[in-house]
């Protein structure tokens, strides 16, 4: 059995993170510009952690960091290709463990299920240029400089949060959809979600495309 590279996850855990972080102000910024609109892009109710852009980044610094120095057009297609792959997959995910997915495609023209379009197909393209090229040598320049030690311990502590924070998202979202059906909280803890991290806070979260 090959031995896991734990420097290696090590580095891809700290991309992830980084990614997740990017990917929740790129998407923040966007939609104001847009809309003019404050919508809070997170995939967990605790924390600025958009996931589809950590694992996208996880991704894209895989599959993109020996032809960094390559054409930007080779780096677009690749963007292309594996952002649009990668986004289907989180679409259905998504669906088949909340029962919806926080982005629909289909009123957009050469969409594919509603789950991925060409036009954000080539934003993937434009992503992964401007990733690999700008954002992950300072990602890199970053983690080589964390003392390794120290890192690993931050790390470890970020990745139990973030297991607590997606199984407490999972959990917000079932009971906020009970109160939709008007079902009244059960006990202490359906109280304080109902006050705190409700229908609405987590519907802003996933562009209200709740139960669609």
């Amino acid at each position: 059995m090959k031995k896991i590279d734990v420097k290696k996850v090590y580095y891809l855990f700290w991309i992830f993170v980084f990614g997740s972080i990017f990917g929740w102000f790129f998407e923040g910024i966007y939609t104001y510009i847009r809309k003019g609109v404050i919508i809070n892009h997170s995939a967990v109710a605790i924390g600025p952690f958009n996931m589809a852009y950590g694992l996208a980044a996880c991704v894209l610094s895989a599959s993109l960091v020996k032809y960094k120095d390559d054409s930007n057009f080779k780096l677009f297609f690749i963007g292309f290709i594996g952002g649009s792959i990668l986004e289907y997959v989180m679409s259905i995910g998504m669906e088949l463990v909340l029962g919806f997915t926080a982005w629909d495609y289909s009123a957009k023209p050469f969409n594919i299920n509603g789950r991925v379009c060409l036009l954000y197909s080539l934003a993937w393209g434009l992503l992964a240029i401007f990733w690999i090229k700008v954002v992950y040598p300072h990602v890199i320049k970053f983690i080589d400089k964390l003392e390794y030690k120290i890192g690993k311990k931050i790390a470890l502590c970020l990745a139990f949060f973030l297991i607590f924070d997606l199984i407490f998202t999972y959990s917000a979202v079932e009971r906020a959809k009970a109160n939709e059906r008007g079902i009244p909280p059960q006990n202490t803890y359906e109280e304080i979600l109902d006050k705190t991290f409700n229908k609405e806070y987590l519907k802003n979260m996933f562009n209200n495309n709740w139960g669609k």
